[in-house]
């Protein structure tokens, strides 16, 4: 099998772009709502 530099390109931002899809969902999930939402209020919190 004789793969180019293109086909390998290719291969890499489909991979680059599904990770970036599972980054995208896994953030934007139902359970890590409540997480994120307390760290973005951490540095409002008092000592």
């Amino acid at each position: 099998m004789d793969i180019d530099i293109n086909t390998l390109r290719s291969l890499a931002t489909v991979a680059s772009f599904i990770t970036f899809i599972g980054i995208v969902w896994w953030a934007w999930s139902k359970r890590r709502a409540n997480d994120f939402s307390e760290a973005a209020n951490l540095p409002f919190e008092q000592d």
